[in-house]
């Protein structure tokens, strides 16, 4: 039996509604590896309210899985939504049924025609000791070596600029790279972390290390093959 709202609502899906659900999946894993494992991520499905979570993960917090039924809040944000097209996000303190106190947000998907199909929904375990919270978003001290390089940039000629200086300073390093051959290493490093795929690089790459362009398309054209 469905409930009124689901019934008011009248929600019928069509094979593209489930697809832009499966679409949100790898999303929620995301969200949920970035934050860390206090964090739970559900994707809830207004197909069927009696069995709307349709992804889940860190459910252990809640002790859901997926098959799970929508929230009481969730239907009065389903009946929300019927009655006022209202779909803004939504952030909120709650507790489970443990007692454990969790900081959610929630938004609403959007299907085929912007139809509202379901509901994503991010949990933030708040009752561990905060120091535990906080160790699983700083990097581990004793492994360092493995930080990532990432240049932010609202230019793309900067993008462009950092990844080669740290190219040309990576092969300047490494001994096994005679100075003959040096040109040509870094342009192998730089096409093979996708440099080239923007537009200034090749002319950028190529008064930088003082050689023609057509050195640097003649580099790539033999890495490519």
């Amino acid at each position: 039996m469905k409930t009124t709202a689901y019934a008011s609502y009248n929600a019928e899906f069509t094979d593209k509604d489930r697809e832009f659900l499966v679409t949100y999946f790898r999303l929620a894993d995301t969200i949920a590896d970035f934050i860390g494992p206090h964090c739970e991520v559900v994707i809830h499905s207004f197909e069927s309210l009696e069995k709307s979570v349709v992804k889940i993960v860190n459910g252990h917090h809640t002790g859901r899985t997926v098959g799970s039924p929508i929230t009481d809040l969730g239907l009065k944000m389903l009946s929300l939504i019927e009655k006022t097209g209202e779909v803004t996000p939504k952030s909120y303190f709650t507790t489970s049924k443990d007692g454990s106190l969790l900081k959610s947000t929630t938004c609403v998907l959007a299907g085929e025609n912007g139809k509202p199909i379901g509901l994503f929904c991010i949990n933030m375990n708040l009752s561990h000791p905060f120091p535990e919270i906080i160790k699983t978003l700083m990097p581990d001290m004793a492994n360092t070596h493995v930080a990532v390089s990432e240049n932010f940039s609202s230019c793309a000629t900067d993008v462009i600029e950092q990844a080669l200086s740290h190219a040309i300073q990576e092969i300047e390093n490494d001994a096994s790279v005679n100075l003959k051959g040096k040109n040509k290493a870094i342009t192998k490093l730089l096409l093979e972390n996708g440099v080239f795929e923007l537009k200034e690089a090749t002319a950028m790459v190529s008064e930088r290390l003082g050689i023609t362009r057509h050195a640097v398309y003649k580099y790539i054209r033999e890495f490519k093959s």
